[in-house]
């Protein structure tokens, strides 16, 4: 079983930043990767980004390329998201996710554990 506990969202004016935390207990961390997805209201959740259990290899959705970084630390059991130059667009309930496999990925179903959700939000 595996225990997600993710901080750091609120509300932020466009173009300003936020960092969002997740750590993880249950399993060997960096065996796995790990993945951020969000959800906005009446949208369906999609990926944001991932990173591989070493944490060598990150992958971003288009439209946060440039802007969001995603970072881990293995010692720590905590995965990052960096969020920079923030847009309304961006307002959603983030989640992350805990990876089956160690490549990260973009699909959710290869994702076997979720944290409760944060909630960010980004006035105009």
């Amino acid at each position: 079983q595996v225990q997600l506990v993710e901080s750091g969202g609120g509300l932020v004016q466009a173009g300003g930043s936020l960092r969002l935390s997740c750590a993880a207990s249950g399993r060997t961390f960096s065996r796995y990767a790990m993945g951020w997805f969000r959800q906005a209201p009446g949208k369906e959740r999609e990926f944001v980004a991932a990173i591989s259990g070493g944490g060598t290899i990150t992958t971003y959705t288009e439209p946060v390329k440039g802007r969001f970084t995603n970072s881990r630390d293995n010692a720590k059991n905590t995965v990052y998201l960096q969020m920079n130059s923030l847009k309304p667009e961006d307002t959603a309930v983030y989640y992350c996710a805990f990876g089956v496999y160690y490549s990260g990925s973009q699909k959710a179903h290869e994702y076997d554990y979720w944290g409760q959700g944060t909630q960010v939000t980004v006035s105009s």
